[in-house]
């Protein structure tokens, strides 16, 4: 379990807001993750695997062209991934991932390891690049970590913030 979530929960928690995740190379990883905290319905609205590129576009409302012409990672998918779960979920943070966890797919412009993950933040689209090292397993850990942490990162950077609307119905 990450030992991030804790804190994670609790600023998200702090500010009525519900946290979604649009998933492709991490399978849901995230969202296991955060369901696997106790108490976690009060924080955590959405995981949505979107592992297909028609997937992304049917259930996220990437454009096809995007992913046509940058391919399903990059920086423009990983920022409309994030934009789409926004849009359909209401939550008012998504953390996206699209990337190549190997052993296979990848190639000298996008090896093994390449990972675009993209934050909606109250409306706001932060991207990042990465490249982990390792075998699928170890992409994809090394991916849920990472994105747990920086959206941990991203939202105690931030002013607090008290929310306009009432919190979510418990579940």
């Amino acid at each position: 379990m990450n030992n991030c979530i804790p804190e994670l929960a609790e600023a998200l928690i702090a500010r009525q807001w519900l946290m979604a995740t649009a998933e492709s190379c991490t399978g849901g990883g995230i969202a296991k993750a955060c369901t696997d905290w106790s108490g976690s319905s009060q924080w955590f609205e959405a995981g949505l695997v979107t592992y297909s590129n028609a997937s992304k576009v049917q259930l996220l409302g990437v454009d096809a062209e995007l992913i046509d012409t940058h391919g399903a990672v990059s920086e423009p998918v990983a920022r409309a991934m994030a934009q789409g779960c926004a849009e359909r979920t209401g939550a008012a943070i998504t953390v996206a991932t699209t990337g190549i966890a190997g052993p296979t797919g990848g190639s000298e412009a996008k090896p093994v390891g390449t990972v675009w993950l993209a934050w909606s933040i109250d409306g706001v689209v932060r991207t990042q690049h990465q490249v982990f090292s390792g075998n699928r397993e170890q992409v994809r850990a090394a991916t849920v970590a990472y994105a747990l942490r920086h959206t941990l990162s991203l939202m105690t950077s931030m002013a607090p913030h008290t929310a306009t609307t009432p919190p979510a119905d418990k579940r």
